[in-house]
């Protein structure tokens, strides 16, 4: 609180303050009392209205320092009413426990709404593990139909499998610390790994994969970085350009390591790069050409945050886009 704040909190106080006191001083000197006795008075009584009000503004500003510090040592926020020193007066215990009753209902809320966040994860996860089975029975099926719907059984079924593994991910994210494990992983087999999971939409979209200087290792969770690179495999394949090329190469930086996956694709307008990690982002590309959730690189950024993954876009409309991820240089999250 600044002398600014407080003057203007009290200045309809000290206005009628002084008010009192001219009418006062009024007062005494209509009544004959001598004009240098009446100005003593007046000086003795306002000196002493100013060191009131300057004690007074000490002390609420020590205690407000003293409740800021307290809040701002919390990691949770909502707590500050169960951790305040006791009440100082009258109105602050009635205050308190007033807030105090509201940061219990908050309390309260917070803890449904945690426990109403985790069943709905655990929910997805076994949803997800169930979908799986009668996926794979289509698969199998699958094998029994020969030509174009055979290919198109196939594409349909990948996309699902994509669309299940990004909502599986999604529920994995609210609380990535329970399935995350930091170790060094060898970005050859990170690709290789990625590049398996999609094998199907990019053999049938077209796409030849270039591999160059992969034989480094970062840090990082395998499953994870598998996921965020298949993200960019997905939508390198979804918004290629003719004879579709997807290049994937490594450069050390320091003691980090980038990773740029790159593709020749109708790449993205300048306009919206700015946004494509927005969450349900689709941009232009995607209403053009359907089947676009705007999840994945929002899902990407949020998993690259906890990964300690630097990721950046760049894109020239009509040439190709760039993705380069940044691997951390050591264990951050450990």
């Amino acid at each position: 609180m600044s002398l600014g704040e407080f003057l203007s909190d009290r200045l309809g106080r000290i206005c009628l303050w002084l008010l009192s006191f001219g009418a006062a001083g009024l007062f005494l000197y209509a009544t004959g009392t001598q004009a240098g006795v009446l100005a003593l008075l007046l000086a003795v009584l306002l000196l002493i209205f100013l060191a009131v009000q300057a004690a007074d503004f000490l002390r609420q500003r020590s205690r407000l320092r003293e409740l800021e510090s307290i809040l701002e040592g919390l990691e949770e926020k909502y707590l500050f009413t169960e951790c305040v020193p006791p009440a100082k007066g009258l109105y602050e215990r009635r205050l308190f426990d007033l807030m105090r009753r509201a940061g219990r209902s908050m309390t309260g809320a917070v803890s449904g709404a945690r426990a109403s966040q985790r069943d709905y994860r655990e929910y997805v996860e076994s949803w997800v593990h169930e979908i799986k089975a009668p996926i794979t029975a289509a698969r199998l099926v699958c094998r029994q139909v020969e030509g174009e719907p055979r290919r198109k059984l196939d594409l349909e079924l990948a996309q699902i499998e994509a669309h299940v593994e990004r909502a599986l991910f999604y529920a994995r994210a609210e609380s990535p610390e329970r399935d995350c494990v930091i170790r060094p992983v060898s970005l050859s087999e990170l690709v290789a790994q990625a590049v398996e999971d999609h094998r199907t939409l990019l053999m049938h979209s077209g796409v030849r994969i270039e591999t160059e200087d992969l034989e480094r290792q970062v840090y990082t969770d395998k499953k994870w970085a598998a996921f965020i690179l298949g993200q960019l495999l997905q939508n390198a394949a979804r918004y290629r350009g003719g004879d579709p090329v997807i290049s994937i190469s490594a450069q050390p930086l320091g003691e980090r390591t980038r990773l740029s996956v790159r593709d020749n694709g109708i790449g993205i307008p300048a306009h919206e790069l700015p946004r494509v990690f927005d969450r349900g982002f689709t941009g232009s590309n995607g209403r053009s050409r359907g089947g676009a959730t705007g999840m994945g690189l929002y899902l990407c950024k949020k998993l690259s945050g906890f990964l300690d993954l630097d990721i950046q876009l760049t894109s020239e409309e009509g040439k190709g886009t760039c993705a380069a991820l940044t691997f951390p240089a050591k264990l951050t999250n450990l």
